[in-house]
Order: structure tokens, then sequence, then C-alpha cells
């Protein structure tokens, strides 16, 4: 069994009500999130202090990977489409905390892009169902086969960052952020929960509670206005 949050894009007093949420009824359950620690909230330094200090083991999203590039990789892709897509905030957040971005930054870089566990299947974006014609017939007995696609396809807009393709049914269940939804949402026919419920743009936080390929269990947190606010 473990619990999955959503984006959480710098929303620090939101995630810390959620977390609470969650240990409470799950003590000692394993916790992850599908990225996105950073941008658009006010708080992404906290966040990733937090997400660290609290052993929540994390996949990096897109926004984490283009914060990473913009200081690892300045001229690449990711670094650019950084000034585009809630930078300032994260650069607010830093100010004067060099070695705490340098710590997040290597983070980021050790971070696995996927977690395939017995429970689940976790990752940012999820795996396009545009992979299947690459795939042999069997890739569900063995979804080691799919690694190097992903691996190679980073860049790509169907890429496991940036995807907002239909998803592949991988034979188990797929959680995923980066596509916003009012709610948790359940896809039948690619086994996956949507669970980015928007906590930048005021709606809330949400997580999931898995066991076995099974959402058992949601928990959900209202955007604390401190956190998209500026007082």
């Amino acid at each position: 069994m473990v619990a999955v949050i959503g984006d959480i894009h710098g929303c620090y007093y939101t995630l810390a009500a959620l977390y609470q949420k969650i240990i409470f009824s799950y003590p000692n359950i394993p916790i992850f999130t599908v990225g996105d620690l950073v941008d658009r909230g006010n708080h992404s330094c906290e966040v990733f202090n937090f997400i660290l200090e609290n052993n929540i083991t994390f996949t990096p999203g897109n926004h984490d990977y283009m914060f990473f590039h913009f200081f690892k990789e300045p001229q690449s892709v990711f670094a650019r489409s950084w000034f585009f897509n809630g930078n300032e905030s994260t650069l607010e957040s830093y100010e004067n905390r060099e070695k705490e971005m340098f710590q997040h930054v290597e983070a980021i870089r050790l971070a696995q892009l996927y977690y395939n566990l017995p429970d689940c299947f976790i990752s940012h974006a999820g795996i396009s169902a545009q992979y299947e014609k690459y795939l042999p017939p069997n890739f569900r007995d063995d979804l080691d086969i799919v690694d190097s696609y992903i691996k190679n396809d980073l860049r790509s807009d169907r890429g496991i960052l940036w995807t907002r393709d239909s998803l592949l049914n991988i034979g188990k269940l797929q959680i995923v952020g980066h596509t916003t939804k009012h709610e948790i949402t359940l896809v039948e026919d690619s086994n996956t929960a949507y669970i980015d419920t928007g906590v930048f743009l005021g709606n809330k936080l949400s997580a999931v509670i898995v066991h076995e390929n099974n959402v058992i269990a949601t928990l959900e947190e209202k955007t604390h206005m401190e956190d998209i606010i500026k007082y």
C-alpha cells in the first residue's frame, strides 16, 4: 500500500496539511508524489525541503526538469522553456538560498523518472499510447522493455514528462499528474488515475491511497491562499 500526492507547485502550506491527513489515517505508509514540486505557487523551496525532510519519494515533473536545466544546462530547450512556465515565483522563493537550491537541483538529478511498484506505476505525465506501435506484443509481461523508450524520448511532447496523449494500458494502474482535473479522475480504458487537481489554481491538492493496483481511498486539502496569493 502506498500514498501518492498530485502536483504540488510550490504550495507548501497545503502540502503540509495534506501530509498530516495522510499520516494520521495511514501511519508509516510510504508516500510518493508525481512531481512538479516547483513553480506557480509561492513556496517552492519550502516544498522541496519538506519533501526531503519527510522522506517523500518524488518523480520529477516537467517543471522540476526545467528548473534543473536552467542551472545545469542553461542553453537547453528545458531551460529556455522555463521562462514561459511560471519560474518567477520559484526564483523569488530561492532568493538568498543558494545552498538549498543546489541541494534540490542535485535531488532532481538523482530522482527516478518513474516508479514501477507492485501496487502501481507512478510517473509525472504517464506513458503515451503512441508507444504501443513500437513495443512487442508481450511488453506488459516485462515493463523494463519500455524503459529505453522513456529515457530516449524525454524532450518529446509525447514523453513521460510532457504528454497530454491518451495513455497506454500497461497492465497495471498508472498514477499521473501533469494534466489538471477538477477532481481525481480514473480513466478505465488506460487504467489511469489523474491526481493533479489544480492546487495552484486555488482548487485543492489531492492524494490517492493505492493497494494492489486499486485506489482504495482519496484525501484532499483545499488550497491555502497564502500559497498562491502574496499578502
